[in-house]
């Protein structure tokens, strides 16, 4: 069966992204859109729509126009916002990078999104400077002041100077910038990279369409309004920050207040100085929240409630964490390849027993629940991997027609992966996930990445990746190694999961290993990793 939304449908405004954000400020010109949290500097919607604007001319003016992209490796600050919409006015798309990704990391996406300006700040600007020389970047942009690169400050100069000579295709229709030559159904916004479900990074191509229609749709659930002030420490590089933080609230006329990193305490620190009304988080943060003495030190009295999503959030810790702040505490569930909102539990009404699930679909999107052996769509009750299909489900991927092929079919349903069962109501509980990636506190991490890192240490003989359930970090990456015989006896634990450090970004380093005599596997040489998953949870218990 076919489960839908208990939301009334939505009809998805025509319009470019920044138009459908700030096209109409009303009241809104002189509020600050964006707070910076450690120094207090404010960004009004005013200043937000109009630098955006002088950004996208000077973009425009270094030759950005459609199909062109932009790369954005930064903390959050108020500026990503402007970055990001400015590609986008100027008809180009962005991709957004993050800042701990390895050179090697970094270069792939780069190449494969055919990048050629990557904006920064100065702390990262020698990593820069190293990446873009293996790329086709021809220009580096700070947000700040760096000898050596352009200041962001700059080139929103050069758009302000050429106010009245160049129009940009996301605009307005005023001052000058025309609006009918983008097609919003079409042309690229933002090209985020994802595992997907075969554990391969790859460009998800996002238009202009999916992400007004995913934001109309989560929007009109309800989570955020203009009297809200929300705390932004989930990076906007990840589609969760980008979509659901950033641009929703700015749909909603809210104050976003960013924070560069999270460090619990600065972060207890923000909500009690900046009132912070709504919480986005992810698991290992309510955890924290949950039970880490130094929130008794702080005023948390301001938060009305806390959406957690990127990875499952146990009851027991959401419960927790409730009764401790004095708040509701909700899930929800996406994925990159759909803008990325599919479900929401939200709402005054939620029942108690349905805190535990990631709630109903959001508006106009349909859900199956398929048998992974038959195919067949299953009634409440029954678990197999959840199918999605609405207008937030992305064009595909970029330069890569076969894996998009096999992730959305062609009547439109996107295969998440993920393994999951409804009640009557439509609730859905995430049970597991038919896909292999491990999923450390809310980063995608690949197995078959890291076991082919393994293999190239001389002492490695054969290996497999398995996630191991973990209460802080959700899964953590554990190896299963088995030694060469003739150069890897003395090969220890700790060096192996050095040698792996060195070469993969922190959210990917092995934090286990177990040596076997053998790793389990097919007839036709695949990784049985079930196995090796049984046999740990068996250990476990």
């Amino acid at each position: 069966m076919i489960f839908r939304s208990p939301h009334p449908p939505i009809s998805v405004p025509e319009q470019s992204f920044s138009d459908y954000l700030l096209g109409s400020l009303g009241d809104r010109r002189d509020k600050p859109a964006f707070i910076e949290g450690p120094s207090g500097r404010a960004l009004t919607y005013g200043q937000l729509r109009d630098q955006a604007r002088a950004a996208a001319r000077g973009l425009a003016a270094r030759g950005l126009a459609r199909g062109g992209v932009v790369a954005i490796c930064s903390p959050n600050v108020p500026e990503y916002a402007t970055a990001f919409l400015a590609a986008g006015m100027a008809g180009g798309c962005s991709t957004t990078l993050n800042p701990l990704g390895t050179d090697d990391e970094l270069v792939s996406q780069l190449t494969d999104s055919g990048a050629r300006w990557f904006i920064t700040v100065p702390p990262l600007l020698e990593r820069a400077r190293a990446v873009a020389a293996r790329t086709s970047i021809e220009e580096i942009l700070v947000f700040g002041q760096a000898e050596g690169a352009t200041a962001f400050a700059d080139l929103i100069e050069d758009g302000l100077k050429d106010r009245m000579t160049l129009g940009l295709m996301g605009g307005t229709g005023t001052d000058g910038e025309p609006a009918d030559l983008l097609n919003p159904a079409e042309d690229l916004l933002t090209l985020p990279y994802s595992s997907g479900t075969t554990g391969v990074s790859k460009g998800v191509m996002l238009t202009h369409r999916n992400l007004v229609a995913n934001i109309e749709q989560f929007s009109a659930v309800g989570l955020v309004d203009a009297d809200d002030v929300v705390l932004a420490v989930l990076p906007f590089f990840h589609i969760y920050g980008m979509v659901v933080v950033m641009s929703g609230a700015l749909k909603a006329g809210a104050t976003v207040v960013t924070l560069p990193r999270f460090d619990l305490e600065e972060f207890l620190g923000a909500i009690q100085q900046y009132r912070a009304t709504c919480l986005y988080l992810v698991p290992p943060i309510l955890l924290g929240l949950a039970r880490h003495p130094a929130v008794d030190g702080y005023d948390l009295s301001s938060v009305n409630w806390i959406m957690s999503g990127a990875a499952p959030l146990g009851e027991e810790i959401a419960l927790a964490c409730q009764d401790r702040i004095g708040c509701r505490v909700f899930q929800g569930y996406g994925l990159t390849e759909a803008s990325p909102v599919t479900h929401v539990c939200f709402g005054e009404n939620v029942d108690a027993d349905k805190i535990g699930t990631i709630g109903p679909t959001i508006p106009s999107t349909e859900m199956m629940i398929v048998d992974l052996e038959s195919g067949e769509a299953l009634g409440p009750g029954g678990e197999g991997e959840v199918w999605v299909r609405g207008p937030q489900v992305m064009k595909g991927y970029l330069n890569n027609p076969e894996a998009t092929a096999s992730t959305v079919d062609a009547e439109g349903w996107l295969h998440t992966g993920d393994v999951g069962r409804a009640d009557e109501d439509g609730y859905v509980t995430i049970v597991d996930r038919a896909k292999e990636l491990i999923k450390y506190k809310g980063y995608q991490v690949a197995p078959a990445e890291l076991e082919d890192l393994l293999l190239s240490h001389p002492a490695v003989a054969d290996a497999a990746v398995i996630p191991v359930a973990d209460e802080e970090a959700g899964e953590i990456p554990k190896a299963c190694i088995v030694r060469a015989e003739d150069v890897g006896g003395d090969v220890s634990g700790e060096e192996i999961m050095a040698y792996v450090a060195k070469r993969v970004a922190p959210q990917k380093k092995v934090r286990a290993v177990e040596f076997l005599d053998e790793i389990p596997k097919s007839a036709s040489g695949k990784i049985l990793r079930r196995f090796l998953v049984e046999r740990e949870r068996a250990a476990g218990s």
